[in-house]
């Protein structure tokens, strides 16, 4: 699911962007000065979030702000000790700053120090503002599920009003293909019973029905309870393309091949967009 957040606080600017992904993966472009605390935030996510492919950058906006002092001391002691041996030798010329300059330890470069304790509370801002535009599209997502699980129920229904049908009809066929056979020679019954029995087995579809309308009532059970959803609609889905394969193999009747192909398309989009939500 897609997102995007931003948020400074102090010194310290996040950003998320948050793209469509199966799995959850993390990219992490952070300040070398913050460096060791990119596991932590990294746990941040991943405790937040299950899925998605996040590129995350977090920086300093005073990256290369640094204070100048000058060691005080240390440039007390270099002056005397310069005057002290001027005077011993009896060296000729001047101590000025030009002099005390060109010693390079007295020059100290501080970093300016950054309140870390406002690290987290930016990072999970922009999280915050990550989640809210994931949730809104995946109130879209779901809405549109909603829309096709209805369709799915409805040619379900469809499916189940021919079903009857569809067994006469392999009855009827049975019986015309017996009777071409045999004709008017005798025959046993009992072995023709058994035989109209698996007949009738294999072409029965309203186990496969009651399933599908069972696996259905599930996804809009697990559609209204939100939370991490992802993978357990996924799997209901597999289920539903499972039996519906069924149903296409097992009824030999146009119209019910025609409805079982329009549920499958229907499945295909809603899979597609299982892989995106959470």
């Amino acid at each position: 699911m897609t997102g995007f957040g931003a948020s400074e606080k102090g010194s310290f600017r996040v950003e998320i962007r948050s793209l469509n992904h199966r799995f959850l993966e993390i990219s992490m472009k952070i300040s070398p000065h913050l460096s060791q605390y990119e596991i932590p935030l990294r746990n941040m996510v991943k405790k937040r979030f299950s899925r998605g492919k996040f590129d995350i950058v977090v920086s300093l906006k005073d990256e290369e702000n640094h204070r100048i002092k000058v060691h005080m001391g240390l440039a007390r002691e270099i002056y005397n000790s310069l005057s002290s041996l001027k005077e011993e030798l009896s060296l000729s010329g001047t101590i000025g700053i030009e002099t005390i300059a060109g010693f390079r330890e007295l020059i100290v470069s501080e970093e300016v120090p950054h309140d870390t304790e406002l690290l987290c509370p930016a990072f999970t801002e922009a999280m915050d503002k990550v989640q809210d535009m994931r949730n809104e599209e995946g109130e879209s997502i779901a809405q549109d599920m909603w829309s096709r699980l209805e369709r799915v129920e409805h040619m379900n229904a469809q499916v189940s009003l021919l079903c009857p049908e569809v067994v006469d009809k392999s009855k009827e066929r049975f019986m015309e293909r017996l009777a071409l056979l045999f004709g008017e020679a005798q025959y046993d019954e009992n072995r023709v019973l058994q035989e109209a029995a698996i007949i009738a087995e294999k072409t029965d579809i309203s186990e496969e029905i009651t399933r599908i309308h069972s696996h259905v009532k599930q996804m809009r059970q697990i559609l209204s309870d939100g939370d991490t959803i992802g993978r357990k609609v996924e799997f209901l889905l597999q289920e539903l393309n499972r039996e519906v394969n069924t149903v296409a193999s097992k009824a030999d009747d146009y119209r019910i091949s025609s409805v079982t192909v329009e549920m499958k398309a229907e499945l295909e989009k809603m899979r597609e967009q299982a892989q995106n939500i959470q």
